[in-house]
């Protein structure tokens, strides 16, 4: 409790402050529903004063030695792992999650923060070859300058990481706006770490607020020229819209409608093993997860009783205790609104396999069968411990349902063959699939991010330089060139 208390101010220009806004973020326990903090808002003014400090601070940023620079990740990565057990009961009271899903979350931001330390030195130039005698031409790769970033309340801490780290690391600055549900894991405590890190003041702004107060001013300010976004893709549009009004690159990681397809020739212990982790962890809140399991017809009955069986024993509950596998969703307006998703599809013709009750925030695991082909429930994102089981009719069946979404971000394929389910993958619009593996990955060096309404652009390694850097064309003319007039 302290920690969050220590954190629930604005971190504008290195000064830990109250906003001036007129009203207070309330930030609530989502299992008891005890208020952790009041945070009164940034307001417009704020949003200014944080670009501006970035954009003084990175000046000097942007020049240092790049080996010099590398030495705040080492330290904060440090820093991460001291204070592990703070930050895990800070996952579990902000957040809800498990004790679980906090130790992955972890694991992730620690790998996040090495590759950060690689990327310092990774902005490479070149020197490419002219048509013109004794022309020289150098590409540099420079820093965009200041680096605006929006960030969801699922796995906060790791996907506010995901775009800070990397963009100081390639030497811009940032301002962070981290989700109203988790504005101490996904901002705060990321400000602090950076801040006993040795991270000169000002590089990194953290702006507690929300578009109530600001409206887009996050996003028209003139300083950022890239917008780093993570959510819904109903607001990505939003702020891919705004952003291009202005001429500012955007990098978009949207939500997912992802399938996990399991073949006749598949392992069926195994695949269920695999769906139920995709599907179920930290209460399904995930974009990668397995909204959808496809399964052959052949195998079908087996897989689906083994499937239901493993779920119906989830434990669900209070996530301070180490047995909790599903804690409660975020709030009582998401757990409504899954519930009343799952309502519409059983109204709508949906076959119940496993249901229980939604008291407060605490929703019992819910799986599905039998959906119409027109029925909302099998298109849209799930945010919700909530799983539809599908049988088809062979591959080409399988491929259709699977890209049947408006959504394309992940995938699994379960098959004894590798290279048919590599061939079937290739088939599936999505921007990653897993072969024989759960739908839920994203590692540091990788390209992460979707097709289709699941996002623009990618994100980790090469394609984190490529968005958080430009490029700049300068040639030498070392003999005297001859111009027509």
């Amino acid at each position: 409790m302290s920690y969050i208390e220590e954190l629930s101010l604005q971190y504008i220009d290195g000064q830990w402050r109250a906003g001036s806004g007129s009203w207070d973020i309330v930030d609530l326990n989502p299992y008891t529903g005890e208020k952790l903090a009041a945070i009164t808002v940034a307001t417009v003014e704020e949003v200014d004063q944080a670009y501006r400090a970035a954009e003084r601070a990175q000046k000097d940023w942007g020049k240092l030695n790049p080996y010099t620079r590398r030495l705040v990740f080492e330290r904060a990565l440090r820093l991460l792992e001291e204070r592990e057990q703070e930050i895990t009961e800070t996952i579990i009271a902000e957040l809800g999650g498990t004790r679980l899903k906090a130790g992955f979350e972890l694991s992730l931001c620690r790998d996040m923060l090495r590759e950060a330390m690689q990327l310092s030195l990774r902005a490479e130039g070149r020197i490419l070859p002219s048509p013109v005698d004794g022309k020289e031409n150098r590409l540099y790769r420079l820093p965009v300058g200041v680096v605006g970033v929006i960030s969801p309340f699922n796995f906060p801490l790791f996907l506010s990481l995901k775009a800070v780290a990397p963009a100081l690391a390639l030497g811009n600055g940032v301002v962070l706006k981290p989700h109203q549900d988790a504005p101490i894991t996904g901002g705060t405590l990321i400000a602090k770490i950076f801040e006993d890190a040795g991270l000169p003041a000002g590089l990194l702004n953290v702006l507690l607020t929300d578009i109530a107060e600001i409206g887009d001013a996050f996003l028209e300010h003139p300083v950022p020229k890239v917008i780093a976004f993570t959510g819904s893709d109903k607001v990505g549009r939003h702020v891919a819209q705004v952003a291009a009004g202005h001429f500012k690159r955007t990098v978009l990681e949207l939500g997912g409608n992802s399938a996990l397809i399991v073949l006749d020739d598949a392992d069926l212990d195994y695949a269920v093993d695999a769906a139920v982790f995709s599907r179920f962890a930290h209460q399904g809140q995930v974009c990668m997860a397995a909204n959808r399991v496809l399964v052959d017809r052949s195998v079908a009955e087996e897989f689906t009783e083994k499937f239901v069986r493993k779920i119906a024993g989830l434990k669900v509950g209070d996530p301070l205790d180490p047995a909790t596998q599903i804690g409660p969703l975020i709030n009582s307006a998401q757990a409504d609104s899954v519930t009343a998703q799952v309502d519409q599809a059983v109204d709508q013709g949906a076959t119940v396999l496993l249901r229980g009750s939604t008291v407060g925030t605490l929703m019992d695991p819910v799986v599905l069968t039998d959906i119409p082909a027109d029925a909302p429930i099998l298109h849209h994102e799930l945010f919700g411990p909530v799983v539809v089981v599908l049988p088809f009719d062979g591959e080409d069946e399988a491929v259709e349902m699977a890209n049947d979404t408006p959504f394309g971000l992940s995938g699994a394929v379960h098959t004894a063959s590798v290279e048919r389910g590599v061939r079937l993958a290739q088939r599936i619009e999505t921007g990653m699939i897993h072969i024989n593996d759960g739908t839920i990955h994203d590692e540091p060096i990788v390209p992460f991010g979707g097709e289709k309404s699941s996002g623009v652009g990618r994100l980790n390694g090469d394609a984190t330089v490529e968005a958080f850097t430009k490029l700049k064309w300068i040639s030498i003319q070392h003999e005297r060139s001859h111009f027509p007039f």
